[in-house]
């Protein structure tokens, strides 16, 4: 059996504790009631281990508060900005970068700049944000993942690859016309948190080269997925992240990023790109949506700190220590029988609800039920990837379960202990022993876009 304890200390020592409380199983049902069975609804104070998400919710270091206090507040020319600019183009390779408040504020910029109404934006597994913003432009997104990723059990060491059959035909089929970029998300989120590896990104800038499109990157992660090609890649084993980063980015035209993962920010994003008349045209945008091109909605403090971030996020112990703690999490859930998707990602560990609630029928949402029911057992909140977070075919208007529905348990960065993480699994393992009483949900209120957010839910 996997022993639930570091084998290396973490590479840092703690300098600042936050408490967190239990409230109690009565305060908990009022809770969530009053929070419509949804937790994005439920207040923080209401939640012991938060694992909702690790997108702004990671622990700064010493480095990254003192950039907060020399920060410069300017409104056009900050040095601060100079700082973020130059540190984005020395880890990425692209010279034109505009900051923006966050990842899907950078989509908003990028994708009113490429996307119209008809195209199509072939992918592996394409985020939550990300397909809203093309679905609201009249677009679709087509996933081109490889089979792999669709089956939970399968311990295959990247799973985020990209299909390039399924590539082709979707080129074939729209026409390289109607394709304004290909997009491969490092790592694939929605997919479990799987990594591309670099041979597959090398293999889709081959495709896109010869048929002359255009490659950007979601590159929430892409520290973590440097990690990942750095330890199980042929060829790449040992080689220093960020060569590894480098190299990645140098296949693609551009990128965006939610810099609140990888770059361990609270808030944060941008786009960076090489393509200057791409660049001019989303400076105008970056302008009406986020603020002037110098600083995109953030203070001067938070690109100060998002630049010290992107270094720090890039640094092999830290990443060492974060995976392989995730890692013991996943491998401590599946020796203790729990479904959990194989092999374990890079920021997150998801429960495969298929399995865990057989009875429970996708149209009845049996991941956001497990989601619902970890928080009563436990005061641990997750959250849904699944037929919630699919939405409805724009066409037929009818759920589209996903072939994979999950409950993420996303690990925020230098926050949480092997301690915290063994209190999850421990619940979990009480749930999973009365798994058969669980009873699935419907909607008593669905917004249209973006429903998970905010949608509203009773017990069937």
């Amino acid at each position: 059996m996997t022993q639930f304890s570091s084998q290396h200390p973490e590479p840092f020592k703690i300098k600042m504790v936050e408490p967190i409380t239990l409230v109690n199983r009565t305060e908990r049902e009022k809770a969530l009631e009053n929070a419509g069975l949804n937790v994005f609804n439920l207040l923080a104070e209401k939640v012991f281990i938060d694992l909702l998400t690790d997108s702004g919710t990671g622990a700064m270091s010493e480095a990254q508060w003192a950039g907060l206090l020399s920060g410069d507040e300017s409104y056009a020319g900050s040095p601060s900005f100079l700082h973020l600019r130059d540190t984005v183009t020395e880890v990425t390779g692209f010279p034109f970068v505009l900051p923006t408040h966050q990842g899907r504020a950078a989509e908003n910029v990028l994708h009113s700049a490429m996307i119209k109404e008809g195209n199509v934006i072939p992918g592996n597994s394409h985020f939550d944000t990300t397909k809203a913003h093309i679905e609201f432009r009249k677009a679709r997104a087509i996933d081109c993942t490889i089979d792999e990723c669709f089956d939970p059990t399968i311990d295959h060491p990247f799973k985020g690859n990209v299909d390039l059959e399924k590539l082709e035909n979707a080129v074939n089929k729209h026409g390289v016309e109607n394709i304004p970029f290909v997009l491969i998300t490092v790592t694939n989120n929605s997919g479990g948190g799987q990594p591309v590896s670099l041979e597959n990104i090398r293999s889709v800038a081959e495709f896109c080269k010869e048929r002359k499109l255009k490659l950007f990157f979601d590159a929430a992660r892409f520290s973590e997925n440097a990690w990942f090609i750095s330890t199980r890649e042929p060829g790449q084993i040992g080689r220093p992240i960020p060569e590894i980063v480098h190299e990645i980015f140098s296949y693609g035209q551009g990128m965006t990023m939610s810099a609140k993962k990888d770059a361990i920010v609270n808030i944060g994003g941008f786009i960076a790109t090489n393509d200057e008349e791409i660049f001019e045209v989303c400076k105008q945008y970056n302008i009406l949506f986020e603020g002037f091109i110098t600083y995109g909605g953030l203070a001067g403090r938070d690109m100060e700190a998002l630049a010290i971030g992107l270094k720090e996020g890039m640094d092999h112990a830290y990443l060492t220590s974060r995976i392989e703690q995730v890692k013991r999490f996943g491998d401590s859930l599946h020796e203790a029988g729990i479904p959990t998707l194989r092999p374990p990602g890079g920021h997150a560990i998801y429960i495969d609800a298929k399995r865990f609630l057989p009875h429970i029928d996708q149209e009845q949402f049996p991941a956001q039920a497990l989601v619902c029911e970890l928080y009563l057992e436990s005061g641990v909140r997750a959250v849904e990837i699944g037929t919630v977070l699919a939405d409805r075919d724009p066409d037929t208007g009818k759920n589209r379960p996903p072939e994979l529905e999950l409950m993420r348990l996303a690990i925020p960065r230098r926050v949480y202990t092997d301690n915290h993480l063994a209190y999850v699994k421990d619940a979990l393992v009480r749930l999973y022993e009365r798994r058969e009483k669980i009873r699935g949900l419907k909607f008593t209120h669905e917004p249209k876009l973006l429903r998970h957010f905010s949608a509203r839910f009773e017990w069937v």
